[in-house]
């Protein structure tokens, strides 16, 4: 392995509560964080950009919403299907390559999804749309599966805090990607956000390239499959698909419904679209701490997070059984509930699943990270098919309201499912088994 990339020598254990000193950053380590916060930054600034006004634009190009919440997942089949090929071969690939390789082809979509308002409506204008958002789904999936095995294997003992503390960077990304969007849409036209985006992140790629080490390692034997069929790892797969589901329904009907419901102009939706960000934004680093200190608390920060999800979903309507009128205030409000519950669900998620990858007898090497980041990236995006392709389902032929009411509820079952594997594991553990306190006699008579 590259000396380089060996940045963390201490003990890769997991005891209960983390006491070992932070050690100071090498330069490699600091460089390496600013790349991948940028890869986090410009991808999701592209991604999060279409919100506000794709979905109106959409509709005059002879869309239904059902065509639009297809156009919205086929970017998460695609980023699905090329998650799990890439993390199963980042080592032969190469992590460095598929990330700079991942942002040109991102960049270049994004500029060509801009000149798409010069198509004719109707089949041709859907069609290439459904091209472009596919091959850009795949440069995706190969930057965002390379940064995260990346920083799994640079930060082996600190994975959730770094995670957390580059969320504020995605985060960031879908804070100034709909506003944005939104206000240069509304004074400039459909083409300018897409261009200047596209070229934002194409100037990512000679900065990437200079500033990424080279991670050598050597390919796993291990498979994706004994993996998933561990209990807990499957529950917490199906809990990061249902909270995938619930971005995705947001990104495709939010706009549309709050345009109708409130009267509000492209630029103000994306505004509205900062209360489910920025909290977001605040809680991923708080949480990356407290679970990389405390590990035994992940479980019930997912759980926690997984059921205020959900209420916020039922609210966000609000869901027609409660019989409580849609106001504004209260939108954005529960859009500030679920942003920050997602931040306590997401960021523990993936450590944890490292965890169990280590604990069944998994290689402790880029493979196997790269292997959880594919699959962490292919239930995410699942879930960012179901949720616009059904939520659009249901919205048309009922209503936002009871769509976002049945997405809370899916969310509600994965948390639920959840606590009760945690609960029935603690029932599980022999009393003798547990850690003794320090007043424990260690010889009884």
């Amino acid at each position: 392995m590259d000396p380089e990339v060996d940045l963390q020598q201490t003990d890769s254990s997991n005891p209960a509560e983390t006491t070992l000193p932070p050690t100071r950053m090498t330069r490699q380590q600091t460089l390496t964080l600013i790349s991948i916060a940028s890869v986090n930054f410009s991808s999701m600034i592209c991604y999060s950009i279409l919100g506000p006004f794709f979905p109106n634009e959409a509709v005059k190009k002879g869309a239904s919403q059902t065509v639009i919440g297809l156009i919205f997942g086929c970017y998460a089949v695609c980023n699905l299907i090329g998650s799990l090929i890439m993390g199963k071969y980042i080592v032969q690939i190469g992590a460095k390559f598929m990330l700079v390789a991942g942002l040109f082809v991102s960049s270049g979509c994004t500029i060509l999804f801009g000149l798409l308002n010069r198509a004719p409506a109707g089949t041709t204008f859907i069609s290439l749309c459904f091209v472009v958002r596919s091959i850009d789904a795949l440069g995706f999936a190969a930057a965002m599966t390379s940064t995260f095995a990346m920083a799994g294997k640079i930060f082996p003992n600190n994975v959730a805090t770094v995670l957390g503390g580059l969320e504020v960077f995605t985060g960031l990304g879908l804070i100034l990607g709909p506003p944005l969007g939104g206000w240069f849409y509304q004074f400039f036209g459909y083409e300018v956000p897409f261009m200047l985006l596209g070229c934002f992140v194409l100037i990512m790629v000679p900065f990437n390239i200079y500033v990424l080490p080279s991670i050598e390692a050597e390919p796993s034997k291990d498979s994706f499959l004994p993996l998933i069929t561990k209990v807990k790892v499957l529950l917490i797969c199906y809990s990061i698909f249902t909270l995938s589901a619930g971005l995705g329904f947001l990104d495709a009907t939010l706009s549309l419904f709050a345009m109708e419901k409130f009267n509000l102009s492209a630029g103000s939706v994306g505004l509205i679209l900062l209360g489910l960000s920025l909290p977001y934004c605040l809680a991923s680093p708080l949480m990356g701490y407290i679970t990389d200190k405390y590990p035994s608390t992940r479980s019930w920060f997912m759980v926690t997070g997984g059921v205020v999800t959900a209420f916020g979903f039922v609210m966000l309507g609000p869901a027609p059984f409660l019989h409580i009128q849609s106001q504004l205030w209260l939108q954005v409000f529960m859009l500030g509930v679920i942003g920050f519950s997602l931040g306590i669900t997401v960021i523990p998620m993936f450590p944890e699943i490292i965890t169990c990858a280590y604990e069944n007898g998994y290689d402790e090497g880029l493979s196997t990270l790269g292997m959880v980041s594919g699959l962490f990236g292919a239930f995410w995006s699942a879930g960012m098919f179901y949720g616009p392709t059904v939520g659009g389902l249901i919205t048309q032929h009922l209503n936002f309201e009871w769509a976002a009411a049945v997405q809370g509820g899916v969310v509600l079952v994965g948390a639920l499912l959840l606590a009760v594997h945690y609960l029935c594991q603690q029932q599980s553990v022999p009393k003798d088994s547990r850690p003794a306190d320090e007043n424990t006699p260690l010889v009884t008579d």
